[in-house]
């Protein structure tokens, strides 16, 4: 009895054991796997999309030119040699030359067409494509979209072509994997890998959506093709940023999302056509958001109106977009995209908030690309008066004298800035002698006194700041200024 007493515990502890050791291999298992999600080998991979990827080779005519920059550096010890070699050429300066250059493109279809950079094919004469056989043809170009630098060209072969699709760029994740390949400083097909650094970087354009990767990007990388791990392709290389020309690790592709949308419309038109709203607009700030009476800072505040679908449909200036054909607008840059990649056409809902409520218009979008803003404003002044100093500013009516030097149209109103206190908010909000400002409180100025009663309603309301729209070369600013000490 007492034996089979100890025997029964003394099992039960070898059965715990057992699974305890069941579940620890099982957990090395996992993580064994987790640790194989990079291959050892990122060959299958390449030797599988490589076939779709293209060298592009351009070359154009130029002007010849004399003389010139010399082709070493002044006392190398070639100095002489190449002294000499101008010496027998010279007087060939002058005749025109052909001049080439080198990036990169990918096969998208298997009748021909090819994506690459603008900037790799523009003011081409000649276009060819060299693919990973060592063929070699001659291209068309389809379209062109200098705004997100994506070209569509066209190959014409009686043989299918291998050929790549574009992934979810949308997808990828910071730390994921990524392979580069194009023919970087002329060398040739070439394979690098590296992986996602950030989503959603903009450089300069409006459309701008990068993914930025330090798989290494070099010159003749343009143009070519930023894959993921299944083979697809979810940017196109298009910069980088280094001090010395060559990689450093921060290479930009432009992503997939976008370029799809240019792609089909360069295939379907030969041109991109992007809905146009017609506003011009600013971030909402916190004290812009206070002054206008706004809970959040959020949406994007409306400069100015010119004719065009925002206008026909009601929308002014001084309104802020809160969102767009459903979506909430989260600043410029986003509205800009979303507005540019809806279709031409359409009739969106724009809610909007206007004098301390929110209501939805209805535009019917226009054509970015036909657009044609004529900015309108109203009659001038017909008195004038002394400049007087307010919120730190030395303020006057616009007169024919200031109009003059301004070189501002004869329909503009407001009051000109002729001086700023340098220790006053308005200074250091940016505004300048020389800047017009043409309303406040989002009631149109044509004097001093005017001015002096938006503050008076301001402070009636509660407020702690106005709202000025100032204008310098044209281009209007909203800026809200504290009116309490």
């Amino acid at each position: 009895m007492s034996s089979q007493a100890i025997s029964v515990p003394y099992r039960g502890h070898g059965l715990q054991a057992l699974w305890l050791g069941v579940v620890a291999l099982v957990m090395v298992v996992v993580q064994a796997a987790s640790a194989q999600a990079r291959p050892d080998s990122l060959a299958d991979l390449a030797e599988k999309i490589s076939p779709s990827v293209v060298n592009i080779t351009t070359s154009t005519v130029v002007a010849g030119q004399s003389g010139g920059a010399p082709i070493v550096p002044e006392g190398s010890p070639f100095e002489d040699f190449f002294r000499e070699f101008q010496d027998q050429n010279r007087g060939d300066g002058d005749r025109p030359r052909r001049s080439s250059a080198l990036g990169s493109g990918f096969v998208i279809s298997e009748d021909g067409y090819i994506v690459t950079n603008d900037h790799v094919i523009k003011q081409a004469d000649e276009i060819v494509i060299e693919f990973f056989s060592g063929e070699e043809l001659t291209a068309k170009v389809i379209g062109t979209d200098p705004k997100t630098d994506i070209a569509l060209l066209k190959v014409e072969t009686d043989e299918p072509l291998n050929y790549v699709t574009f992934g979810d760029s949308d997808a990828s994740r910071v730390g994921d994997w990524v392979l580069a390949m194009g023919n970087p400083l002329g060398q040739g097909f070439s394979v690098s890998a590296g992986i996602v650094s950030a989503r959603n970087r903009s450089l300069s354009g409006s459309y701008d959506d990068y993914i930025q990767t330090d798989a290494a990007i070099n010159r003749g990388n343009s143009g070519g093709p930023l894959f993921n791990m299944d083979g697809e392709v979810i940017g196109v290389n298009t910069a980088i940023l280094s001090p010395n020309g060559g990689s450093i690790g921060i290479g930009f592709s432009m992503a997939s999302n976008v370029v799809t949308r240019v792609v089909d419309q360069l295939k379907e038109f030969g041109e991109t056509r992007r809905g146009w709203l017609g506003v011009s607009i600013q971030d909402v700030t916190a004290d812009v958001a206070e002054a206008l009476g706004l809970e959040d800072t959020a949406g994007v505040l409306v400069t100015d109106v010119p004719d065009g679908p925002a206008k026909k449909a009601g929308i002014v200036q001084g309104d802020v977009i809160l969102s767009f054909d459903g979506v909430e607008v989260v600043d410029t840059r986003a509205l800009v995209r979303q507005v540019g990649n809806t279709a031409v056409g359409k009739a969106v809902r724009v809610t909007i908030f206007r004098d301390g409520k929110t209501q939805t218009i209805k535009v019917t979008l226009g054509r970015r690309e036909e657009a044609e803003a004529v900015r309108t404003a109203a009659p001038a002044p017909e008195e004038a008066e002394e400049p007087k100093e307010m919120l730190g500013l030395t303020l006057s009516p616009l007169t024919e004298e200031l109009r003059g030097e301004l070189q501002l149209p004869k329909t503009a109103m407001g009051l000109v800035v002729m001086d700023v206190d340098q220790t006053s908010e308005a200074f250091e909000k940016g505004l300048r002698a020389g800047d017009l400002i043409t309303e406040a409180g989002q009631q149109k100025l044509e004097n001093t006194g005017d001015l002096k009663a938006r503050v008076d309603e301001a402070l009636e309301a509660g407020r702690k700041s106005l709202l000025l729209l100032i204008r310098r070369g044209g281009e209007p600013r909203f800026v809200a200024l504290s009116i309490r000490d």
